[in-house]
Order: structure tokens, then C-alpha cells, then sequence
């Protein structure tokens, strides 16, 4: 697939490429990011120009992972969203957002952009969200686009070699106001 370009009132989500290497390494440096996200620790030069390169581009290419820079309309970068192809109709989300730009609800709008299109361009009746038992921050962006929170999974994510237990959560497209691609039975409460 071609990477797409999505736009908020306040938003630019596109792809992340050459161009975008310093400011992604700039990013990463923060020890949040480092601390609750898979990124590599310390996080070198190579490993931005890596991503930006190659990782991001490839995951379009071949369909796995949708990657998209958040950026402000002057080109700043606020953060980091990508949606991975985990099965048939379900999408994982993750994030991060850069330290300056934290607190001003960049994340939740983009999260909801893309989720949006995730749902009515391919074909994903499920994202579902996973973040550390811990990651406050994950969590106040999940709950605020309205992902429902459904438990902890124990040992269910891999950080840096070190087994850890997670939260997970999901948003549906009828959360959204918008249809499925696959008909959907509730268990009843």
C-alpha cells in the first residue's frame, strides 16, 4: 500500500521518512519514551535512521504496519502512531508523543484519525490497544478516545528482553458511529 496523509483540525499524520531521522532521534531520547515503549535503549542515530528508512517504509509496503509521524502544520513533531496487522480485521495501536508536546490531546485526536481510517480503509473491525501495567499516560490517551478497557494480560508483552504484564483495550468501529466489514454478536451482559 502507498502511505496515506490524514489531516485533523490541528493535525498532520503522514509517513515518516529520511527527512524526519534527527527529529525522530531527538524524540527518542526522552527516557519516557525509552521506558514504555519497545524503542531500542539508548537509542542511536542508526536506529532512527533504520526506522525511517527502512521499518516504516517496508511496514507500507508490505501491508504489516502503518506508521505515522503527528506533526503540527509548521512540521514539528508531536509524536508517533502506528497500527500493526496482528490478524484478519484487527489492528494494534501504539504510540508516543514527544516531551514538549504532552498534555495537549495531539495523541487522542490522532489516535481517533487513524483508527477512523483503519476502519474504512482496511478493513479492521478491531484496533485494539496495549500498554504496560503502569504507562498512566497510555492509558489516559486510550480511555479519552474511547477504547474500553477490558483487563491485564500477565507476562503478554515483551520490553527490551524483560517480560511484563499489560493492559488491553479495544475500540470498535460501531464505537465510532461507524459500520463493520464483518457482522458482530455481542455477548449478552
Amino acid at each position: 500500500m502507498e502511505p496515506v496523509t490524514l489531516t485533523t483540525p490541528r493535525l498532520l499524520l503522514r509517513t515518516v521518512g529520511p527527512q524526519d531521522t534527527d527529529a525522530v532521534y531527538a524524540a527518542a531520547q526522552d527516557p519516557d519514551i525509552q521506558r514504555w515503549t519497545t524503542v531500542p535503549s539508548p537509542y542511536l542515530p542508526e536506529h532512527a535512521r533504520s526506522f525511517t528508512r527502512q521499518l516504516a517504509p517496508d511496514g507500507w509496503a508490505n501491508g504489516s504496519m502503518f506508521t505515522f509521524g503527528i506533526f503540527l502544520p509548521d512540521g514539528a513533531l508531536t509524536g508517533m502512531l502506528g497500527i500493526t496487522m496482528r490478524s484478519t480485521g484487527v489492528g494494534e495501536i501504539g504510540f508516543w508523543a514527544t516531551k514538549e508536546h504532552r498534555g495537549n490531546g495531539y495523541v487522542t485526536e490522532a489516535v481517533l484519525a487513524a483508527s477512523r481510517w483503519a476502519f474504512t480503509r482496511l478493513s479492521v473491525d478491531r484496533v485494539e490497544w496495549r500498554a504496560e501495567v503502569g504507562n498512566a499516560a497510555s492509558l489516559a490517551v486510550a480511555r479519552r478516545a474511547g477504547f474500553t478497557i477490558e483487563g491485564t494480560l500477565r507476562s503478554a508483552v515483551d520490553n527490551k528482553g524483560v517480560r511484563r504484564d499489560c493492559w488491553v483495550g479495544s475500540l470498535l468501529p460501531s464505537d465510532l458511529g461507524l459500520p463493520s466489514t464483518a457482522p458482530y454478536v455481542p455477548t449478552p451482559s
